[in-house]
């Protein structure tokens, strides 16, 4: 694997272990910054605290990487793989109950 891409999953592991350990964190200020029974001066303080947190801890900075090679387009999310990793695995036979199909 390259450099560059090597690099790229370990960011992105990274920051599955922020999102991870800021989701509860992330969450509660969310539901109390945007609450409109809430005054405004609390849901104000809450999207300061929201705003503090790390950009990396949020969920929507994650990106599916096939661990492999660290390409991040056509990868399946359940198989941790880009689709030209996969079908080169199912072809060899190594991966358990998936069959190349033939008809």
């Amino acid at each position: 694997m390259e450099i560059q891409k090597e690099n790229a999953n370990i960011r992105d592991n990274h920051r599955r272990q922020l999102a991870a350990q800021f989701e509860v964190k992330r969450r509660l200020f969310k539901a109390l910054a945007y609450d409109p029974s809430l005054p405004e001066e609390v849901r104000e303080a809450n999207r300061y605290k929201l705003a503090k947190l790390p950009r990396n801890s949020s969920f929507t900075r994650i990106r599916n990487r096939c661990i492999f090679t660290g390409r991040a387009r056509g990868v399946y999310a359940a198989f941790r793989m880009s689709r030209i990793v996969f079908r080169d695995l199912a072809s060899r036979g190594l991966l358990n109950g998936i069959k190349k199909a033939s008809w």
